[in-house]
């Protein structure tokens, strides 16, 4: 049963309160002609002072979160301590309800929105700073299913993210009142609230009616109430759950270099949750802040944010639907890019390749099982010393070789790019005598000046894997030509004609706290209030695994740019990229991130572990990141760190085949003698090639479905790897599933992960869905079924009511590319389907006459029609549907017309439940009609 939503809070007073609402009247001829109406629930205060009595909160808003809480230093903040026990999850420090800020006057109307002035209520401060008296609220309608809500210290300028990051636009004309899907109101007593409402449902989307807004130099707080407690997103963390747990949950927000394997943040900052209201709308906030920051989820249902830094800037989007939400959100901050076709295919990686032997022994020994395989990955064991855009020469000698036989087999190469760039004098020598005496990276990065400078402006000096290390500072423009001159001389001069980037260790990582030299005692370095991050404990410092917050950039201080460092460094990647391949679409794969980021690179998960738990939370992740707009993501399959079992590797191919991303790649081990085993499917027997071969074939098979979708969250900004409650919001058991997943709404994967089991609980939302291989229809829907699934077999359902294109696959995509097409039609209850195929070269720049779309109809049962929408671009070699395979249909068709002419009947199979009609031969670009039906 969904959560009743909470009242707006009042003031609990002896005095007679009259309520009423106020409609504004509009001030200017501007306002006029937009015909804005805010609604404005004002709640009237006969005491105008500004000093309120203190008084026990409806709502538990934590006030003193810190490790040393105590009564004394509670009150000392004049807030309320209540002892509780320790299975008590409530906090015993909360704000009374009168703390936080009023309303100082009426709200002004302008042409887009409204802005409220704000003044303090006198509490005693905390952290010994001094608070911002004075405040400005202005709230902007962008659209009819946007809005902005910005809250910042009256006439003095603060830190706000560059537009050169993330530029979310204000339309020129704001929607009309009539349009408008939300109504704004304003509560005065006891404390200024502001609130979103859904006016179809009269949902609570945003309310900040709660106590404890706080404004500091180096502490900003809000509250909002939602309606029910169906809340998803917030990263990058290790969630046990999709759905947030919000018995007084604390997460922290800031990038660091941290496995997904502890309660901490993780590598990206992604300031954005999802709330599913009851009805199945969803609504999506992003915070634009990009201090570090916490949040605590609180049963009310409410969240508390603080930062410390910046300014509060929220970002409301409305959807009728979760995906929507997404899309509203995604076109605001940047579409999913598009990677190119071939990143489609299996992948293999491993940091820990001894030499190039060891990496040729593993192209070979795939090749020879015939395993389906696109891309080979190189850690940093190829650079020399680990300095960027080099390779040894001696251990790695022949990689130009090797690199040039993978493109001679239509496969591809990645190279790691981590940001530190080598700074110490012997090994800059050593590495110019390996490379040549052109390889000046350090030298040219200093006289161009992009590096990052410390608070003295000198180039700050970490520590990371070629030990003395400088960080180019991606903020800079100027470090485009730099970079690009590298990218060329790796590629032209060292002949390693990688194919895309990995760019990695970019939270920044530093293996020596802030510098060479630490960092000073600031307050940067040494907030009055420290997020519970990583490091932080036990003296409050900022800076552990990263460099100095006094550090200087050009957007800014580290202290506020510290989580965009990823986010720019794929920014400039990308750009780069364009350069040196004019034309093509370049592909960037990053760890670190922020919101936006998705827009010109892709990622993946991380340094996961080869343990059973870590794909149950590679499944949530994935889908935390679709919300966030990485719509190509995966995770190490069978694990990055320990070794994997013969078991888990299977199953997580069987699990992995289906991510967006599809890469295998484990670690080097714990010492020289000491490497984890490879885990590529050839270190395997034959048994486990013939098992896993299985998926990954069934991935190659429907590439063009996975294309499809990819190219439709670029343009659209749709999800591809999803929760299943995205195309089932309004079930509410759907609203709590992660541990199966939909591709795109066709494509349903329940996979094991477990070892030792042979049984999968399922849940099927109520619709027609049938077993891929067998064609049997699920008979029992909208509950649980148990699918038996032993150790050769993987779980992946249709759902009725769609076409999917599909292609015989090949061992390369390259390959693939060239093979007969086919189309799967799986039957929804009303005996209809529909659906859509992508067409392009797969690298070239997508732009309006690149590319090939064609529609799959089928409006009433027993014909579908083919139907070219857009025809700019034709296969070198032409294409055909060869086969069409009907899910659904209880008997063969008794008679079958091709575009008009009755098909042979030896060409209408019945095969496992399914109906193939083979021998079309219909061009992929054509326009066809096909009908059948059974007696």
């Amino acid at each position: 049963m969904a959560d009743t939503p909470p009242e707006t809070p009042k003031r609990r007073s002896g005095k007679k309160r009259l309520i009423f609402v106020v409609i504004l009247i509009l001030v200017t001829a501007a306002a006029l002609a937009v015909g804005i109406s805010l609604n404005l629930t004002l709640k009237d205060d006969e005491d105008d002072t500004a000093s309120v009595p203190v008084k026990t909160a409806r709502f538990l808003v934590n006030c003193h979160p810190d490790n040393d809480a105590s009564k004394s230093r509670c009150e000392e903040r004049g807030c309320i301590w209540v002892e509780r026990t320790d299975a008590d999850k409530k906090p015993k420090c909360s704000f009374p309800e009168a703390y936080g800020y009023k309303m100082a006057g009426d709200p002004e109307e302008h042409a887009h929105g409204v802005k409220v002035m704000l003044t303090r209520i006198d509490t005693p401060p905390l952290y010994g700073m001094t608070p911002y008296i004075n405040l400005t609220v202005a709230v902007e309608f962008h659209t009819d299913k946007r809005l902005r809500i910005k809250i910042m210290p009256t006439d003095v300028h603060r830190f706000e993210i560059p537009e050169e990051a993330i530029n979310i636009t204000s339309p020129s004309q704001p929607p009309s009142n009539e349009t408008r899907l939300y109504d704004v109101t304003f509560q005065t007593d006891p404390v200024f609230g502001l609130s979103v409402t859904r006016r179809s449902t009269n949902a609570t989307i945003f309310n900040t009616s709660l106590p404890g807004l706080a404004f500091y130099p180096q502490l900003l707080q809000v509250s909002v109430l939602l309606q029910n407690s169906y809340v998803y997103g917030f990263g990058e963390h290790k969630h046990m759950s999709f759905r947030h747990d919000m018995n007084y949950r604390r997460w922290s927000i800031f990038t660091r270099d941290e496995a997904p394997v502890h309660d901490w943040n993780l590598y990206g900052a992604q300031p954005v949750y999802m709330n599913v209201e009851d009805e199945g709308k969803a609504n999506l906030v992003f915070l634009k802040n990009s201090n570090a920051l916490e949040v605590f989820l609180q049963p009310d249902p409410s969240i508390t944010f603080r930062s410390i830094g910046g300014v509060l800037d929220f970002y409301v989007f409305l959807g009728d639907s979760p995906g929507e939400a997404v899309s509203l959100y995604t076109k605001a901050v940047g579409q999913p890019v598009l990677p190119p076709y071939w990143a489609l295919g299996y992948q293999l990686s491993r940091w820990g390749y001894t030499n190039i032997s060891d990496m040729w022994m593993v192209i070979n020994r795939t090749r020879a099982a015939q395993i389906p395989y696109d891309v080979q990955w190189a850690d940093i064991d190829s650079l020399f010393k680990q300095f960027i855009f080099t390779y040894d020469r001696s251990e790695w000698a022949g990689m130009p070789d090797l690199i040039q036989d993978l493109h001679d087999h239509h496969q591809h190469f990645i190279i790691i790019v981590d940001p530190g760039v080598g700074a110490n004098q012997t090994i800059i020598a050593q590495a110019k005598n390996n490379s040549g005496p052109e390889y000046n990276m350090y030298e040219d990065g200093e006289q161009a000046g992009i590096f990052v400078k410390d608070a003295n402006g000198d180039t700050l000096i970490g520590e990371v894997w070629p030990g003395l290390t400088a960080y180019p500072d991606f903020t800079n423009q100027s470090v485009v030509d730099w970079y690009e001159k590298y990218v060329r001389f790796y590629r032209e001069h060292e002949n390693i004609t990688v194919d895309a980037l990995w760019i990695d260790m970019n939270e920044p990582s530093s293996f020596v706290p802030g510098s060479i030299h630490g960092c000073n005692r600031t307050t940067w370095d040494y907030p009055p209030y420290v997020p519970q991050i990583l490091g932080a404990d036990p003296d409050g410092k900022m800076f552990d695994k990263t460099m100095c917050m006094t550090a200087q950039q050009a957007w800014g201080q580290h202290y506020d740019v510290h989580s965009l460092y990823a986010h720019a460094m794929a920014m400039r990647t990308d750009e780069v990229l364009k350069r040196v391949f004019p034309g093509k679409r370049p592909w960037t794969m990053t760890r670190s991130n922020f919101a936006g980021t998705g827009h010109y690179a892709t990622k993946w998960m991380g340094d996961n572990r080869s343990w059973w738990s870590q794909m149950h939370l590679s499944i949530i992740g994935i889908m935390e990141y679709s919300l966030f707009g990485f719509s190509f993501n995966g995770a190490d399959i069978c694990g990055f760190w320990r070794e994997t079992t013969y078991e888990m590797c299977l199953r997580w191919h069987q699990l992995g085949a289906f991510y967006p991303f599809a890469r295998n790649h484990n670690a080097k081990g714990p010492g020289e003698t000491t490497d984890f085993k490879h885990q590529d499917p050839g270190a395997f027997d034959q048994r486990f090639i013939d098992i896993v071969k299985q998926p990954l074939m069934t991935r190659y098979r429907l590439l063009p479905y996975l294309y499809t979708l990819l190219y439709k969250a670029h343009l659209e900004g749709d999800t591809v790897m999803r929760p299943l409650m995205f195309d089932f919001p309004a079930d509410l058991k759907a609203r709590d599933v992660d541990r199966q997943f939909l591709l795109g709404s066709a494509l349903l994967i329940s996979p094991v992960l477990e070892p030792n089991v042979t049984n999968v609980e399922a849940y099927f939302p109520k619709a027609r869905w049938y077993e891929y291989n067998t064609g049997e229809e699920v008979t029992s829907v909208g509950q649980t079924n148990n699918l038996y699934t032993p150790l050769e077999k993987f779980n992946l359902h249709l759902r009725g009511g769609h076409v999917i294109p599909w292609q015989t696959p090949a061992l390369t995509t390259y390959e693939s590319r060239k093979k007969d097409m086919g189309l799967i039609v799986a039957l929804d209850e009303n005996w209809k389907a529909q659906g859509e195929l992508f067409l392009d070269d797969g690298e070239s720049d997508v732009n309006d006459t690149s590319y090939s779309t064609i529609s799959f109809q089928m409006e009433k049962a027993g014909e579908m029609k083919i139907i070219p929408k857009k025809i700019d671009y034709s296969p070198s070699e032409p294409l055909q549907f060869e086969t069409i395979e009907i899910y659904g249909l209880s008997a063969l068709p008794q008679s079958v017309f091709v575009d008009g002419v009755l098909h042979s009947q030896q060409n209408i199979r019945y095969f496992n439940k399914v109906v193939q009609i083979i021998g079309l031969q219909w061009s992929v670009l054509g326009s066809h009609n096909i009908t059948w039906s059974v007696y």
